[in-house]
């Protein structure tokens, strides 16, 4: 009697996350928002507008989402995958030493200083949410640990490498196994890399331009803080040490916001 033949397991893929994948992290992102909004607008039925107005509430809205549309993520991707979320978008905790922590602050402070000599406008649309009673420690909070985490994920874990996954594509020489050598590569060519990066922060700017009024200067100044967060995350091959950088980046903001009022207790001089 013959034993059965077993199949072997089919390969585990190789170039995530791809374009797709970032397009099913954002829809369910979108999913979560939507959600979230749908139950502040039950609880608050006969004020909607005033809800979608309400500083505080939209707040809480965007945590609550950010925390659903990441925990739907590490429960759905690796079932695709065939590996953990945290190997997927390389993590790599263990990159995220002291020094990239000293790196974010000095950052930071470097480009407040930068941008003091640019013509910027002294009052930027984001500053009003500061001044919104009772919400800039909860601000506070999401700025160091929730927003720098998410926003690293989406553009630092999915779609710097999405896009030098097409670069790479696209680059191919026409040969037939040139394919099979682009599916079972990991890594990612030096143009496919400076590409994406640049593709990155352009995406990162623009979706900062209404908080900082569409000031240009400003945005431009985000997109060389992308490209340094874009090179973290290249050279280091981690995430996580790039979030490490992006929020130490942020925390600077906030120690410089916390010295100039007084511990936040003169807000209403922004």
């Amino acid at each position: 009697m013959t034993s059965p033949v077993i199949a072997p397991p089919p390969p585990t893929p190789r170039r995530i996350p791809n374009l797709l994948h970032l397009l099913a992290f954002l829809a369910v992102t979108f999913f979560c928002l939507l959600l979230c909004e749908v139950l502040l607008a039950a609880l608050h039925p006969h004020d909607i507008l005033g809800t979608l107005q309400n500083q505080r509430l939209q707040l809480f809205a965007n945590i609550t989402c950010y925390v659903l549309a990441l925990g739907a993520a590490m429960l759905v991707f690796p079932l695709f995958w065939r590996r953990s979320f945290s190997d997927g978008i390389a993590w790599n905790a263990a990159k995220a030493g002291p020094a990239l922590a000293v790196l974010g602050l000095a950052l930071g402070f470097v480009t407040q200083a930068g941008s003091s000599l640019l013509p910027i406008p002294k009052k930027l649309p984001i500053e009003k949410m500061f001044q919104a009673p009772g919400i800039i420690w909860v601000l506070t909070a999401f700025g160091v640990l929730v927003a720098p985490l998410f926003e690293e994920i989406v553009f630092r874990g999915f779609l710097l490498p999405s896009i030098a996954i097409i670069v790479d594509y696209l680059r191919l020489p026409r040969r037939l196994d040139a394919l099979d050598e682009w599916r079972l590569a990991d890594t990612f060519s030096p143009p496919a890399l400076i590409f994406a990066s640049l593709i990155t922060s352009i995406f990162f700017a623009l979706i900062h331009a209404p908080q900082l009024g569409f000031s240009w200067p400003a945005v431009a100044l985000l997109m060389v803080v992308s490209l340094v967060l874009c090179y973290i995350r290249i050279r280091t091959g981690s995430v996580a040490a790039s979030t490490l950088v992006h929020a130490c980046y942020n925390l600077s903001v906030f120690i410089t916001l916390f010295v100039s009022t007084g511990g936040y207790r003169h807000l209403d001089k922004l």
